[in-house]
């Protein structure tokens, strides 16, 4: 049975029907705070924004003399008289040649250096400095590529992540590094953690969708990387001469951009005075994050962050190649069992029946507490499945959704409650339809009672208002109920499933016409198409001493049966005759009948002496009374044989025996002529 991979649907404190009312009210606030221009930096930095005509200082951070000990004021002067010429020229390069890294540039200013990050936007250019830290952490990268190179070799997942949080608390120095996941509904869950000894563990905690919010985390498509050095410093002000700037100047991919109040209040109940993350991204999705947190103040250089997004970068697309790689493997699994369950139901004539309860039933397929199928308006059911009148509403349901579902919910009660009082027995539900001739698939899951392990309380008694960040984040168990496991990847493998059947049953109905083409609705004998198509075969086959025989048989008296008895009689008599015949020729022989009381016999690979013997066993058998309800009938055969020489057609071989089958009538009848 195919491995299932479900994805956990739980979302903040409602797990089911979208966020709690005060989650949204969060999510809410935090999309309203304009977090990409707040119109400041953090302190250990400073900022200018350079008019790239004039190369004139029109913004800077109120720290900027003081940190870079230059004289004051710095705006309205040319970056070259603030910073000197040579630097001003390496900034003018920097900037005009986009596809060229040059960051960080160097820049000493008395007997301080700093690193410059330059990037342009719009009509500002934008020149972040850094002070150089130690030695040390400047040419740590070299163990950065040792890291890349460890990690390229993981295999599995869980490895992959717990190496990389492993390696980067060794590379970084940081109490704690994690690594998140975002579930689709928005809320994460801590992966993979490495930390100092005496910090309580986070691993496998979730958190929700307000801990990192969308507007947080569009900036972190934007920037992929994002370094809070300290949660107590005042943030600096920026200034500007055009009064429209320094507020709305965008920072999203600045590396000094200010912090949220709320979010440094976040930090500091979490006892972290510092953090560094780092983005996951998947085809233009955040999939995740690495975060390294430190209880206290703590910087990395810019080449060495820099650095690090290579790596998450690396392990964003090694997760996706993992993750590829399964969802092959779990392909290759379903199909060969999707694959056995379409060749079992070929060969049967009850398809529900065999669905259900065969070799391979489709709860192989899509594993549940019970399911149900409906094929060609007849219902089948297995295991917990609810009763006709709420199976029957649920069906109604799907057929009244728009394109057709596919229906799926693992809350029934909570997400669809009147369906759910029809169904009171089940909780999971997901119903697949199978073409459009109102044809399904159905499978049930029961209530299964789960706990989730939260990061810190999520009820407002962890909270000092309603909206303010967690007060606690020890480990908090939230009991969940009303739902079932949820149905992830199985929607798709049950889509996937009912379309196969739906081929497979399409094919099944043009073999079954093409079959009802070539056969006798009556007796089910081939009819004189298939006649005529084996006689093709059988004259063609051979070479010119192939004998092929024929027998025409006309039964003797037949419209008087019809006349005197009806035509159900006579109906039952053709049948019966049919029997006859079958019974009285050779296995390799073709009975078929082309029409009325008309029925030919084909003998190939025969002399006319076998035909002969094969024609006598026919009038025997024919001439026996048949009794049908109380009435005894009797009729006779009129037969005409033929037998193939030379280079015979078909329908001279046809024309033959009828004739020799006339001449048997008109001889007295019950008779056999050529």
């Amino acid at each position: 049975m195919p491995a299932r991979k479900d994805e956990d649907p739980l979302s903040g404190e409602s797990m089911h029907g979208g966020p709690s009312v005060e989650e949204r009210r969060r999510l809410d606030r935090c999309a309203r705070e304009p977090i990409h221009a707040p119109g400041a930096i953090q302190p250990h930095g400073a900022l200018m924004g350079i008019d790239p005509a004039t190369f004139v200082v029109t913004i800077g951070s109120e720290n900027v003399a003081d940190l870079l000990g230059v004289p004051s004021p710095v705006l309205g002067r040319t970056l070259a008289e603030v910073l000197g010429a040579e630097f001003a020229d390496d900034v003018q390069v920097a900037v005009s040649d986009a596809d060229v890294e040059a960051n960080p540039l160097d820049l000493v200013v008395g007997e301080r250096a700093f690193d410059a990050i330059v990037h342009q936007l719009d009509d500002v250019i934008i020149v972040e400095l850094e002070p150089v830290l130690s030695t040390s952490l400047q040419h740590s990268t070299s163990s950065l590529y040792v890291l890349l190179h460890r990690i390229a070799k993981s295999s599995d997942i869980e490895e992959l992540r717990a190496g990389t949080a492993r390696g980067l608390r060794a590379l970084t120095g940081f109490d704690r590094v994690m690594i998140y996941h975002f579930h689709p509904d928005g809320h994460g869950e801590i992966v993979a953690e490495d930390r100092a000894s005496d910090m309580e563990p986070y691993l496998g905690l979730h958190f929700p969708a307000s801990d990192i919010p969308a507007q947080a985390r569009q900036l972190y498509l934007a920037k992929l990387s994002r370094a809070i050095v300290g949660t107590a410093g005042d943030s600096v002000g920026l200034l500007t001469l055009r009064e429209d700037r320094g507020t709305a100047l965008d920072l999203s991919c600045a590396e000094l951009r200010s912090v949220s109040p709320h979010h440094l209040q976040f930090m500091r109940n979490m006892g972290q005075d510092s953090t560094l993350s780092f983005s996951l991204v998947r085809d233009g999705v955040l999939i995740g994050m690495i975060t390294c947190a430190h209880r206290s103040q703590r910087r990395l250089p810019f080449i060495l962050r820099r650095g690090i997004e290579v790596l998450a970068n690396q392990v964003a697309l090694q997760l996706s190649a993992l993750d590829q790689v399964a969802h092959l493997r779990r392909q290759v699994s379903v199909r060969k069992w999707r694959a056995l369950l379409m060749a079992q139901i070929s060969v049967t004539d009850d398809i529900a029946e065999s669905l259900l309860r065969g070799g391979v039933t489709v709860r192989d397929l899509i594993e549940s507490d019970g399911a149900a199928v409906r094929i060609g308006g007849r219902t089948r059911t297995t295991g917990d499945v609810p009763a006709t009148a709420g199976l029957e509403a649920l069906f109604a349901h799907v057929e009244q959704t728009p394109g057709g579902g596919p229906f799926v919910s693992d809350a029934l009660s909570d997400e669809h409650p009147a369906l759910s009082a029809l169904a009171p027995t089940v909780t999971g539900v997901l119903i697949v339809l199978v073409g459009g001739a109102g044809d399904y698939l159905a499978f049930f899951r029961n209530e299964v009672l789960r706990s989730v392990d939260w990061l810190g309380d999520q009820t407002d008694a962890n909270r000092a208002t309603p909206l303010s960040p967690r007060t606690s984040f020890s480990a908090w168990t939230d009991s969940v109920a009303g739902t079932s496991s949820p149905w992830g990847e199985l929607v798709s493998d049950a889509a996937e499933l009912a379309r196969d059947l739906e081929g497979t049953l399409f094919r099944k109905a043009e073999s079954e016409l093409a079959h009802l083409a070539m056969q006798d609705p009556l007796t089910g004998l081939p009819n004189r198409r298939r006649l005529i198509d084996e006689l093709d075969v059988a004259l063609g086959a051979g070479d010119a001493h192939t004998r092929v025989s024929m027998l025409f048989i006309d039964l003797d008296g037949f419209k008087d049966v019809n006349d005197s008895y009806g035509h159900d009689v006579g109906d039952a008599l053709i049948v019966t005759v049919a029997g006859r015949l079958l019974a009285a020729t050779r296995a390799s022989d073709t009975v078929a009948r082309i029409g009325g009381d008309e029925f030919v016999v084909l003998c190939t690979d025969t002399d006319p002496s076998d035909a002969d013997l094969v024609a006598a066993r026919v009038l025997s058998a024919i001439s026996e009374p048949v009794r049908i309800g109380g009435d005894a009938v009797t009729v006779t055969a009129s037969v005409g044989a033929a037998t193939s020489s030379g280079d015979v057609r078909t329908m001279d071989l046809l024309r033959q025996a009828d004739e020799a089958m006339y001449r048997a009538k008109a001889a007295g009848k019950n008779a056999v002529s050529r």
